[in-house]
């Protein structure tokens, strides 16, 4: 038997947000229903380099499908013109326990957690929503852009603020071309977050930048740029007055937005309003009001990972083009 090897081309190809979508909002649901195994993920520190590196497993037994991501984050990458987050992703038969693949991860780590975005924007998210502000314009606003645009097809003006002018910009020449948007470049994240019906934060910032002024009554936040220790993006006053959920109480509290009001005593998991995979799989409504202030603390599950790889594999090795993949005897 031979182990597929498959590219980030192939993996671009196959993968579509819509798809994304799709395979996440059941990921998330399979979850809900407890008919998942996920370990929380675990870390490597690598304090010589600034960098870390995560191991993130998981089962879904309704697939048939099983695997592993490792994904590092290193900031100072983009110095030696690297990416500075890189993932590989071993999927695995679990009847035998063979190496079925050895993929690209990085496109579907983008992917997925725009995807994730989008799915709670969809569930938490007032329903007339029509505005959304980007708080940071790099690759990842791009996939949560792309998931809003499948999931709230009706938010079509958003504002955008980045302490990188180029990228603010780039990104709203990105949102114009491919969605049709009224894109602005905000002078500050007041401005961009100035009656906002969604707030999506994907910056590497490790103090809150989003405050409690900035935020409109009835406004949803996607928290996505804090997964380790020691990073936040939203102010905990914010937190006190919203519902916060989260996708995973373990990996939130080490590693989400809420990992520092938790290691201070701020908040703790009675705080919590819920998980979003039990909101998708029907066990929890937390949107009440139009006022209401939601906030999805989003830390990335293996689940996501495995679903959209397994979704991968299917698509490139029984289309068209399945005689021209690379494999590899491992145990040869």
């Amino acid at each position: 038997m031979k182990t597929y090897l498959i590219k980030k081309s192939d993996v671009e190809k196959a993968l579509t947000m819509a798809d994304c979508v799709r395979v996440t909002e059941e990921a998330f649901r399979l979850y809900g229903q407890d008919k998942t195994q996920m370990p929380p993920k675990s870390y490597l520190y690598f304090e010589d380099y600034f960098g870390d590196l995560r191991c993130m497993p998981a089962y879904i037994r309704d697939i048939g499908a099983a695997g592993i991501k490792a994904v590092n984050v290193h900031p100072d990458n983009r110095n030696a013109n690297l990416p500075t987050v890189m993932a590989t992703i071993l999927l695995i038969d679990p009847k035998t326990g063979f190496p079925l693949a050895i993929m690209d991860g990085t496109h579907i780590t983008n992917m997925r957690t725009g995807a994730a975005g989008g799915i709670a924007a969809k569930y938490l998210a007032k329903e007339n929503s029509t505005k959304a502000a980007f708080i940071g314009a790099g690759i990842q606003a791009e996939t949560q852009v792309m998931a809003l645009n499948v999931t709230k097809p009706e938010i079509k003006t958003i504002s955008i603020f980045d302490i990188n002018q180029d990228a603010a910009n780039n990104f709203a020449k990105f949102c114009a071309d491919n969605f049709g948007m009224d894109a602005t470049v905000a002078a500050s994240i007041h401005d961009a977050c100035a009656g906002a019906d969604v707030i999506n934060c994907t910056t590497s910032s490790r103090k809150p930048i989003v405050m409690k002024d900035d935020v409109t009554p009835g406004a949803h936040i996607n928290a996505i740029g804090a997964d380790a220790k020691g990073k936040q993006e939203v102010d905990p006053a914010v937190l006190s007055n919203a519902k916060v959920v989260i996708d995973d109480w373990v990996q939130a509290s080490h590693s989400g937005e809420i990992n520092l009001p938790v290691s201070q005593g701020k908040l703790s998991e009675k705080d919590i309003a819920g998980e979003l995979p039990k909101v998708v799989a029907g066990n929890l409504k937390l949107r009440t009001s139009d006022n209401d202030i939601t906030i999805f603390d989003s830390t990335g599950l293996a689940i996501q990972d495995l679903m959209s790889a397994a979704h991968v594999y299917k698509l490139v090795t029984e289309g068209p083009d399945k005689d021209k993949l690379q494999t590899i005897e491992i145990f040869g």
